[in-house]
This record gives structure tokens, C-alpha cells and sequence, in this order.
């Protein structure tokens, strides 16, 4: 690869910048399992070296599901991991849940279905309203020391939750839902550019998707989007999924996408997008179709 195609997380991990999402893979028994199964040996078979899952999907099942699919890892495969959220034994409802020993709990268990000796990567999913950010953003900071974390990331924060965690650590990443037509989180993406840090944008292709099958009805704005996307789409030979990808990894060196699906197909298509090359003037006609990002 390309020094343009990795980034090195935390100053020093290593990874393609195309990842993969884990979070939509069925992991029931019977043909579907396999077909995850079969899905996520192609992933590293593609050379896509950073995986995405959680606790929250399926209560440790997705992380199951990867191991029983790929270890022993691959030398140089990332797998990382978020904890932070639990499921109530009352109401078996998820919610969020930052206090320090559920996070020390999560993750010794994450350790043990990844069979890993340390996270290299592990972000907090979600900043628990109900908890000091310092407990929290603390309690893995010393699970870093312990040697049971190598990086942490953080998830689904601002700008203010970013400045914060980093007086108290060193922030490696952030998972935030961001794309070509969701810009809401532009500022954050612009305070980790300044510092280089990994921006990992969930539903990287989510409102393509939208805007794509969106009608006259939808309103205008959808409407002209899902044009000028499947037109440049067109002209490359290419899906709108694909443009959509292109864009993310164009738009800012520290972007490192994580689409997800549970189709071969898709997922070729997705890992091909790296290798798509927009021209000035079609990033310039997508840049036109964004919204106005708030100010930070």
C-alpha cells in the first residue's frame, strides 16, 4: 500500500484506510453464520487490516463471531472493540453505562472472547450522561497502564468531549456518524485533523443510500443529491456506495471509513472504492451537495 492508503493510529498502529464494520453480520446459527463467517475471512483475504465491532452487538456474540472467523489473526489485522453500554438483567433493555467497574468488567470479558492479552485499540461507545467523564475517560486510562489497553478511542462525542478527554489522555480515534450528506460532525473531524487523530465515520454510506432511492417527493435537496451522485457514479463505472467511500477517504487524511455489509458482493464493491480516483471537478460538484456543518 501506499503511504496515501494507511494511517497510523496512535502514531503507530499501522492500518488500510478502508476498514470494515462487523455490526451487520447475522451471527444465528445455521446459514446465515456462515455466511458472516465466509464474508469476514474475504475481508482479510482483500487485505483490509482494521475490523469494527463492539460489545453492544449481540452482547459479545459479533465479537464471537470474528474470532471463531479469523483467529489467530492474521499478522497485522486490527480488531477493535467498544464497551460502555449494558443490557439491564430487569428489563433486558441496553443503555448506557460508564460507571468504573462495569468498564473494568467489559473489558476483561472483551479480552477473553477476542483472546487477546491487550486491546490494542478500545473505544468508549458512548460518554455516560450519569458518570463523571473523568471516571470514565480515567478508569481506562489506567486499564492503559495496566497493559490491558493500547489505545483508546472514544464515540459518538463534540468537540468540547474531545478537549476534555485529552487532558486526560491521548486520544487515538473517534467513531462518529458522518458522511457525504451528514455533516453535523464536521467540526469534530476538524479537531482531529488538527491533531491527527483516526476519525472513523459510521454509516459511511448510509444517506447515499437514502438519496439514491429518494423521489421528487423526498424534497430537493435529496433529490439533487441522488442525482449528481449516481451521475459521477456513471461516469466512473462505479456505485454511488463507492463514490460515496472515494469521497470520505479524499475528503481528509485522518478519515478511515468502516463500512459494514454482510454481502461478498457489496463488500468487494466497498474495498474497491479505495482504488477510485475523483477528479477536481467531481469532488467539487459532491462538495456542492454537502450541508452547511455547524460551528464548533
Amino acid at each position: 500500500m501506499t503511504s496515501s492508503s494507511t494511517f497510523r493510529i496512535g502514531g503507530d498502529l499501522e492500518v488500510g484506510r478502508l476498514g470494515f464494520g462487523a455490526m451487520r453480520l447475522p451471527t444465528e446459527e445455521g446459514p446465515p453464520r456462515e455466511g458472516s463467517l465466509a464474508v469476514l475471512r474475504r475481508v482479510v483475504e482483500l487485505g483490509v487490516t482494521l475490523i469494527d465491532t463492539a460489545f453492544l452487538y449481540g452482547g459479545g456474540a459479533n465479537e464471537e463471531l470474528i474470532v471463531e472467523a479469523l483467529h489467530p489473526f492474521p499478522e497485522g489485522v486490527l480488531v477493535t472493540t467498544k464497551i460502555g453500554v449494558a443490557r439491564s438483567a430487569e428489563s433486558g433493555e441496553w443503555a448506557l453505562d460508564g460507571r468504573p467497574e462495569v468498564l473494568r468488567d467489559q473489558v476483561d470479558r472483551a479480552l477473553a472472547r477476542l483472546r487477546f492479552e491487550r486491546l490494542e485499540l478500545l473505544q468508549l461507545h458512548r460518554i455516560d450522561p450519569e458518570v463523571p467523564l473523568a471516571d470514565q475517560i480515567g478508569t481506562l486510562r489506567d486499564l492503559q497502564a495496566e497493559g490491558k489497553i493500547g489505545r483508546i478511542g472514544l464515540s459518538e462525542i463534540s468537540v468540547d468531549d474531545l478537549d476534555q478527554a485529552r487532558k486526560i489522555i491521548d486520544v487515538a480515534s473517534v467513531q462518529n456518524r458522518y458522511n457525504l450528506l451528514d455533516a453535523e460532525h464536521e467540526p469534530v473531524l476538524a479537531a482531529c485533523e488538527a491533531a491527527g487523530i483516526a476519525f472513523l465515520p459510521w454509516r459511511p454510506v448510509h444517506t447515499v443510500h437514502t438519496a439514491t432511492s429518494a423521489t421528487a417527493d423526498s424534497g430537493a435537496a435529496e433529490s439533487a443529491a441522488a442525482e449528481e451522485v449516481a451521475a459521477i457514479a456513471a461516469e466512473l463505472d462505479a456505485t454511488p456506495a463507492q463514490v460515496a467511500l472515494a469521497w470520505l477517504l479524499d475528503h481528509s487524511p485522518v478519515i478511515l471509513p468502516i463500512p459494514g455489509t454482510a454481502s461478498i458482493k457489496h463488500l468487494e464493491q466497498n474495498v474497491a472504492a479505495a482504488a477510485l480516483h475523483l477528479t477536481k471537478a467531481q469532488r467539487t460538484r459532491l462538495d456542492r451537495q454537502r450541508p452547511t456543518p455547524p460551528q464548533p
